[in-house]
């Protein structure tokens, strides 16, 4: 949970209260879905430390290998609102300007000096870090920047610091990191890594390009991954046509704007209304009037609507699972050869989008997870069992919360175990055979040409 102060000073110096407030102050947990806090969550602003449970473990265990998968931080929106002013925000990195990071000057001026790492193909075309003061369609702000940057010192002070995961002489065969082509999520990675290795060394930095946003690399063919994909865009069609009050805000926000219902739908707003919201910034207006608080709040609420009826419908978890196959796939298979005793690609980092994240989630059966929060995290460690070092066991963390007992492979383990965490085979075997099974096949190649049962 987010604390924000009552009456934050802002940086311009206006007094908070000559604008339209639209954060509220969030000091507990709501019971029902609230919309305003569900936004709030995803915003992620970094105020307060978070309590995490990465790198927690019994003493007599070795942490051997963590893999990251990140979403990239805090953007502006892809898509505009037409006819409105597109909101105000800044995307240079200045120090001084809230929210901020002791390193955030470091970093910038490390990143400038970013000419000797090896990047793949288009990546070595993108800025390390975004430089515009408007910024652009998609583009990393401040904000995103930070919020990785705290991720990165988090996860040093845990897992380099305390654990010792790296040597300081830590060489390039040690991390695997890979990122999809855009600048919001190469950006995003360099920041996290530059808190976690502070002052890295630019020749020992190789950062693979992922053309895939579900990272599927060179197993992306699946016939039924988009089938599945097509029927859950029909049940999110048709659950949008039946929510008579989401129609209404449709209509009545295209009248302030002017323009058609249906190219206001298109150009979905909640991605710009969300930015607004998470910047502390008014609503657009126009001579017509304004977008407003209820607005957003009845077309938020459809999203969290919908997020939950996609959870009971099973559609979008045959897509997951045939979407993720891959990438679990390459995670379990590197897991497997640092348990033999590998001592290669022992930190890795897939820098991605919440399209990334969330069917990850959900193939993992970890349910009760929120979407994919701006620089959302999700943690594979791997353990050694120092009294039996044959034996090695993963836990799972989102977001600093320990969810290995919420996967669907590790729930019942839970209650037969004294360990606070998960065999390695139980995770190997769920995703070499136990995927597929509701395919009815044995294998990814089958099951992405077989219906499911």
């Amino acid at each position: 949970v987010h604390l924000i102060p009552v009456n934050p000073v802002r940086e311009d110096g206006l007094n908070p209260k000559s604008r339209k407030r639209i954060m509220p102050d969030l000091l507990t947990e709501p019971p029902a879905i609230d919309p305003v806090y569900e936004a709030h969550v995803y915003c992620n602003i970094p105020t307060i430390a978070e309590r995490s449970m990465e790198g927690h473990a019994p003493h007599y265990f070795k942490l051997v290998s963590v893999q990251v998968l990140i979403r990239h931080g805090d953007r502006y929106p892809l898509y505009a609102i037409p006819k409105t002013k597109r909101p105000d925000i800044d995307c240079m990195l200045v120090p001084s300007r809230k929210p901020s990071h002791p390193q955030l000057e470091a970093f910038i001026k490390h990143m400038s000096k970013g000419s000797a790492a090896q990047m793949d193909g288009s990546l070595s075309s993108l800025p390390r870090f975004p430089s515009h003061s408007l910024c652009e369609m998609g583009e990393l702000t401040q904000t995103g920047v930070v919020q990785h940057l705290r991720n990165g010192q988090l996860l040093r002070e845990i897992y380099i610091n305390k654990h010792k995961l790296l040597p300081g002489d830590w060489t390039a065969k040690q991390l695997y990191l890979e990122t999809t082509g855009k600048s919001r999520t190469l950006q995003s990675a360099l920041a996290m890594l530059y808190t976690f290795l502070p002052d890295f060394d630019w020749k020992k930095i190789t950062m693979r390009h992922q053309w895939s946003t579900i990272f599927c690399s060179g197993s992306c063919d699946c016939p039924m991954r988009n089938h599945y994909l097509e029927e859950e865009q029909r049940r999110q069609y048709s659950l949008r046509v039946k929510n008579n009050d989401l129609e209404k805000i449709y209509v009545d926000m295209a009248k302030i704007v002017g323009i058609p219902t249906r190219q206001l739908r298109a150009s979905n707003p909640i991605d710009s209304l969300l930015c607004y919201f998470c910047h502390n910034v008014s609503f657009p207006c126009t001579k017509t009037g304004c977008i407003g608080m209820e607005h957003f709040k009845v077309i938020k609420r459809h999203q969290l609507e919908d997020e939950r009826e996609r959870q009971e419908k099973k559609l979008y978890f045959l897509y997951a699972l045939l979407a993720t196959h891959p990438l679990l796939n390459q995670t379990v298979n590197r897991l497997q050869r640092i348990a033999e005793g590998k001592k290669e690609e022992v930190f890795v980092l897939y820098s991605a989008h919440d399209v990334t994240l969330s069917p990850v989630l959900s193939a993992l059966g970890i349910t009760e997870a929120r979407f994919p929060r701006f620089a959302a995290r999700l943690v594979f460690e791997l353990w050694q069992d120092g009294k039996r070092p044959k034996e090695h066991f993963i836990r799972i963390l989102y977001n600093g919360a320990d969810v290995t007992f919420q996967t669907s492979f590790c729930k019942d383990h839970y209650k037969r175990s004294s360990k606070p965490m998960c065999p390695l085979e139980k995770f190997v075997n769920f995703v070499k055979r136990d995927m597929f099974l509701i395919f009815n096949s044995t294998s990814y190649y089958d099951a992405c040409r077989r219906r499911a049962l």
